[in-house]
């Protein structure tokens, strides 16, 4: 089944395509593996954060906490 696209990994993809990259060149350049760089652009809802991190470090980026309308939230669901 296929994993819904969330912000992070339409991010990565996108920047990833901005600084003409392949997924395999991402994947050494940050130094994880191609099937990590590909399941982080499909979306897989668990992944290590120290190697999204690893990625997003490329771009001059980490992961942070964001605040978010904690109403909404619950309204939504």
């Amino acid at each position: 089944m296929k994993e819904k696209l969330n912000p992070i990994s339409l991010h990565v993809k996108e920047k990833r395509k901005q600084n003409k990259l392949t997924q395999p060149e991402l994947a050494l350049k940050a130094g994880v593996g191609l099937r990590f760089v590909r399941d982080l652009e499909q979306g897989k809802n668990t992944l290590r954060m120290d190697k999204v991190n690893a990625v997003l470090r490329l771009f001059g980026e980490t992961l942070g906490a964001v605040n978010l309308d904690r109403q909404k939230m619950l309204n939504y669901e």
